[in-house]
Order: C-alpha cells, then structure tokens, then sequence
C-alpha cells in the first residue's frame, strides 16, 4: 500500500469538535459608541495572544452604536474563548462571527504609482481593467482608489508594484451578511 490518500481532502472532514477551525473569521461587534471600547476589545484579542488581521470601525444606523469589524486567522487559536470573553464586556452589544459564504465583504486601498509618461498608459490601463478610479494625477505618479476582495486588491498590487510603488494604504475588511430570498 503507498503512502497517501488517493482522495483529496477536505478541511472540514479534518476537523475536531471544540478544535481549531483553520479558517479565517470575520466578527462583527456592535459596541456603544463609546471613548476607549476599541481599546477594550482590541486589548482582549492581544491579551489572548490573537493577531488582528484586519480592523474597521465606523458607525452605524444609530448613532450610540458603532460597529467593529475585524478579521483574525482561526487556524492559530480558537476563537470560542475569545468570543465569550467578549460578551462580558460591558459595551459589546452583539458579535457575528460571519460565515463567509454568507457575508459580502470589501476592502478599499489607495495606491499611488509612480507614472513616467512611458508607462502611464499601461496604469491607466490596469485602473480600468479592475474598475479602479483615478482620484489624483501629478506630474510623476497617479493615485488610484480601488474597492473589492482582499484578493482583488492583492492582484492589483502585484500589476503596478513592478512600476513602481510610491505608498499604499488600505482599509481594513468591512462586512454584512447576505440578504435572505
């Protein structure tokens, strides 16, 4: 008999009830909008020795409610302990650990490119392939703005890093669940 499984397998068929996951998480907190609640629920993750991938907080419909969302690698820790952790808090009104093929999620990033007259062209090119607006021209670089999937975004940068990446900034992962039919 050789070594190996003839079958591929799946992450999921691997997986231990009350282990790790292995999947990337999306939460999303509903806090008060309150001074220091970020710090509370960012310093809870820290403590329990998380790495927060991503982080976006912004209001909500009500203007007393804020919403977190934040995005963490399930693979390294378990995320149950966390989120009951998190409940405590006298802030947190609600979590969401989304389920991603349930939630439409998006990123925005900034870039700005380096733009000699030879090559401006081909960038302007690349903005318009992945639907990305030109929000400022200077005499040597472009700035485009562009909204997607992390992946999109990733794809992207690795079009006009080789000519020449002046910054990039990006937001962190905003996400909410899918309508129901």
């Amino acid at each position: 008999m050789e070594a190996g499984t003839p079958d591929l397998v799946k992450l999921e068929d691997l997986r231990i009830p009350g282990q790790l996951s292995g999947r990337k998480h999306v939460l999303s907190i509903q806090v008060e909008n309150k001074p220091g609640v970020l710090a509370r629920v960012a310093g809870l993750f820290s403590r329990r020795g998380f790495n927060i991938d991503t982080l976006a907080v912004g209001p909500t419909d009500d203007p007393s409610i804020s919403r977190i969302t934040l995005t963490l690698d399930g693979a390294v820790h378990p995320i149950d302990q966390v989120t009951k952790q998190l409940h405590k808090l006298v802030n947190v009104l609600k979590i969401r650990d989304m389920e991603p093929e349930e939630t439409v999620a998006r990123e925005m990033a900034l870039f700005k490119v380096s733009a000699a007259v030879e090559n401006r062209a081909e960038i302007i090119q690349f903005a318009e392939i992945f639907r990305a607006k030109i929000v400022d021209v200077a005499r040597r670089t472009i700035t485009i703005e562009i909204t997607g999937s992390a992946d999109k975004i990733e794809a992207f940068e690795r079009m006009v890093r080789p000519h020449g990446l002046v910054e990039m900034v990006r937001t962190g992962e905003i996400a909410i669940a899918r309508g129901h039919e």
